[in-house]
């Protein structure tokens, strides 16, 4: 069975939104850790608000529901998206072997910057409020 390009234009959004979701889902996990406290993560036991890590985790929590969703999931990628830029060059570069983040740990935040980048660009797929009000198109 060959595939044509009908099949791609048809899946394309569901693949899209599939990412959109599983992302962002575990991208809350990060907000709710240090905001919620759960999952439970020690160092995030007396973490301030008004800090920048609590700063983060409202970023997380508030954009990462956003993007579950699938609302305003433009301009919320698009913030994460420098989220996880300053995240990687702030906490993980500094730690050395700037070019190899499988050795500083910023693996995840190279990661969820990508994908939100492409997410800022794409828009939101299937299975979202933005395509159900029809805020982006092809969706």
């Amino acid at each position: 069975m060959t595939l044509n390009q009908a099949f791609f234009d048809s899946w394309t959004p569901r693949a899209l939104g599939a990412l959109r979701i599983v992302t962002a889902f575990l991208f809350v996990q990060h907000g709710t850790a240090k905001l919620l406290h759960v999952p439970h993560v020690a160092m995030f036991d007396q973490l301030p608000l008004l800090s920048l890590i609590g700063f983060a985790g409202t970023l997380e929590l508030v954009g990462g529901l956003l993007l579950l969703i699938g609302l305003f999931t433009r301009p919320a990628a698009f913030i994460l998206c420098g989220e996880m830029a300053f995240a990687y060059f702030m906490g993980h570069a500094p730690h050395g072997n700037f070019l190899s983040p499988s050795l500083n740990n910023g693996e995840p935040a190279v990661l969820f910057c990508f994908i939100f980048l492409l997410l800022s660009v794409a828009g939101a797929g299937a299975w979202s409020v933005d395509a159900h009000h029809g805020r982006a198109k092809g969706t």
